[in-house]
């Protein structure tokens, strides 16, 4: 993917994970940051187990760095 869908997909991501975890701060640059690092978290562990991978914009790949933003926001607020 080129930068400009992966800065999309960050957005995405950050924006449905945090509506999801109540977040009350949601700016675009927030939620492209956590999206990406929720992507790279997601595809990590997704790869751990051979589960799949977030190479392509698909659900699946969706899915994946969904639940790595979501716990990427959840040990931020561990912190």
């Amino acid at each position: 993917m080129n930068i400009a869908i992966w800065i999309l997909f960050g957005a995405l991501v950050g924006w449905v994970a945090s509506i999801i975890t109540k977040t009350r701060r949601r700016g675009l640059i927030r939620n492209i940051v956590v999206g990406l690092v929720g992507a790279l978290l997601g595809g990590w562990i997704a790869s751990l187990f051979g589960i799949g991978s977030i190479d392509r914009f698909t659900i699946e790949g969706f899915l994946i760095a969904l639940g790595g933003a979501v716990l990427f926001i959840w040990l931020l607020r561990k912190l």
